[in-house]
């Protein structure tokens, strides 16, 4: 089985076998970029979701018509489950659209 990625004019295929699962190491540093259409409401929901927890909130870019804003949030995480249930609450919330 074969997964399609879009590489400029085509096509192109990836072989199952070839993908791989980023290894890493915990405790690490890690970013997420959230965006949405309201810097300071996401900042708001950072803080919510992250807590007590140190973190650095920065501002990442914003779209040509200042519709959409980014940022970058950088902290500590100890263990995968803690990586993706801040990923999975970031996500959910109504401030961000998008988390990469």
């Amino acid at each position: 089985m074969c997964v399609r990625i879009r590489i400029k004019k085509g096509w192109n295929k990836v072989p199952d076998d070839e993908k791989k699962k980023v290894q890493l190491s915990y405790p690490c540093r890690w970013v997420y970029k959230i965006i949405g259409p309201d810097s300071d409401e996401m900042k708001r929901a950072v803080a919510e979701i992250i807590g007590d927890s140190e973190y650095k909130l920065s501002l990442s870019r914003s779209s040509n018509t200042a519709k959409y804003h980014s940022l970058n949030v950088e902290l500590s995480v100890n263990s995968e489950e803690q990586r993706m249930a801040l990923y999975d609450a970031l996500k959910s919330h109504r401030a961000v659209k998008l988390v990469l």
